[in-house]
């Protein structure tokens, strides 16, 4: 999720833990626990755009990395405050719940998170939440901001991280249950349409989980196309996007283009523009794709040109 989330849902998580007992501080302990796995954003200062994207939600979203840090957080915290009465353990508890909720709820999107970094590179993505949805956000966020302005001996305060825990919760529930009735949608349209495949996914749409982006294919090329909650007929419009692995010849030997393809975990399919080569990672969606189907898509990396991709990420 984006990091105003984290920092909020971990800030209400503090409040729940001990706001009776160290105030509006134990928000931004859990706020700051809440954010340590995106330190990684450090590397961008000198890795490569291609290793960036692997070490992006790698290891400090590992449960490794949160079996390291916790206890540091834990022994800071309890040193920091003391005296007082919070025994190591519930401080141990506090931080290891909240940061592995950060890379818990992470693996809904479908950047994916490398849990078992570094002993296994697989990245773990659900693809249930959009990675930007205001739907989750705007509750621990609403909370988080009235948790900062309530006096601390109000008991309103307990009402409104309730507010902000359980409903982001609840909506999170429903985006798994939109999931499985999409899967089940399109892989019996899939099925109808004739259309074969050994690799295929569902992904919401940008900013909301009702419009979802599917795809469909093998090493030959994809199909892609967009299916709403809403639809009555049971069919999509798919349009076909051919791999064009030969096109990689040139480049086959290149370093970043092995990173790219473990990194799109073989969704890809590559371009020529004009007399340069493109990588397109499929994950990611295209720009309103639902409007254009033969629109860019959203991820694009400039194979023989790679100053180029320094504004990847946020493209």
């Amino acid at each position: 999720m984006d990091s105003i989330t984290h920092l909020a849902l971990g800030a209400c998580m503090g409040e729940v833990f001990a706001g009776k007992k160290l105030g509006k501080k134990a928000m931004l302990w859990g706020a700051m626990a809440q954010s340590v796995p995106d330190i990684d954003f450090i590397a961008s200062f000198w890795m490569d755009t291609s290793s960036n994207l692997l070490a992006h939600r790698g290891f400090t979203h590992s449960f490794l990395f949160c079996a390291i840090i916790t206890p540091l957080f834990a022994l800071l915290a309890e040193r920091w405050h003391r005296p007082h009465n919070i025994k190591l353990s519930k401080w141990m508890l506090f931080f290891g719940a909240v940061i592995f909720t950060h890379i818990f709820i992470d693996a809904f999107n479908n950047y994916g998170v490398g849990w078992f970094e570094p002993f296994s590179h697989q990245r773990i993505s659900f693809n249930a939440i959009y990675v930007a949805d205001p739907f989750f956000s705007i509750w621990p966020v609403m909370a988080c901001i009235v948790l900062i302005y309530l006096k601390r001996s109000t008991s309103k305060r307990k009402r409104w991280w309730l507010m902000g825990l359980t409903v982001s919760s609840a909506y999170l529930l429903l985006c798994m249950i939109n999931k499985i009735r999409i899967d089940t949608d399109v892989k019996n349209i899939l099925q109808k349409q004739q259309i074969s495949y050994t690799r295929y996914f569902t992904t919401p749409a940008p900013l909301q989980n009702w419009l979802w982006y599917v795809v469909a294919g093998d090493d030959n090329g994809y199909h892609v196309g967009f299916r709403s909650l809403f639809d009555a007929k049971k069919e999509i419009n798919f349009h076909y996007f051919p791999r064009n692995d030969s096109l990689l010849n040139p480049v086959h030997d290149h370093e970043d283009l092995q990173r790219l393809i473990r990194f799109s975990q073989q969704f890809y399919t590559v371009e020529k523009w004009n007399d340069t080569l493109v990588f397109n990672d499929l994950r990611f969606g295209q720009v309103i794709g639902w409007q254009n189907p033969r629109a860019k898509f959203v991820f694009y990396y400039f194979l023989q040109h790679p100053e180029d991709n320094t504004l990847i990420v946020q493209r």
